[in-house]
């Protein structure tokens, strides 16, 4: 894997990238305090590294209720009967093919996996359950939560150190 040498500009680039990406390059060479080819250039540079996966439209959840309804949200632990690196690699892939599953986490110590599903209702939750813990043999435990309110979500990586 190659590693990429990051300066400040790249740090400030990074970090006005991943709270708004709209801007045109112009603005964000405005905000990082740099001429625009030498932004274009940078973050060339840094999307080619792999440091930005990809540019996303992050939705409203309460103001798309009206129309779409509020959903379930579900913080699920999932702990495996078997869990050697083949079992594990096996439920991660089979778990991260489903759409409803919005993040999975491998964790340690306590449960083996750590879910983030959304799903319209309960209905479609049991659907889910059934359809990726139930059919299992290998899930041991299923152990789920229920959002009632989302406080806080920034999907920001801390780049200072």
């Amino acid at each position: 894997m190659n590693t990429i040498e990051l300066d400040e500009t790249d740090l400030r680039l990074l970090e006005a990238l991943q709270t708004d990406a709209a801007p045109s390059n112009q603005t964000l060479a405005a905000q990082v305090h740099i001429s625009p080819p030498t932004c274009l250039r940078r973050v060339k540079r840094l999307r080619d590294a792999g440091l930005i996966e990809r540019e996303i439209a992050l939705l409203s959840p309460d103001k798309l209720a009206a129309t779409l309804g509020h959903g379930l949200t579900a913080i699920v632990e999932i702990t495996l009967d078997r869990q050697d690196a083949e079992h594990l690699d096996a439920f991660e892939v089979r778990i991260s093919a489903d759409d409803a599953v919005q993040q999975c986490y491998r964790v340690s110590p306590g449960p083996d996996f750590i879910l983030l599903v959304h799903v319209a209702d309960m209905p479609r939750y049991l659907a889910l359950a059934q359809r990726l813990f139930t059919s299992d043999a290998n899930v041991r435990n299923v152990k789920a939560f229920f959002s009632l309110k989302r406080s806080k979500f920034t999907p920001k990586v801390l780049l200072a150190q």
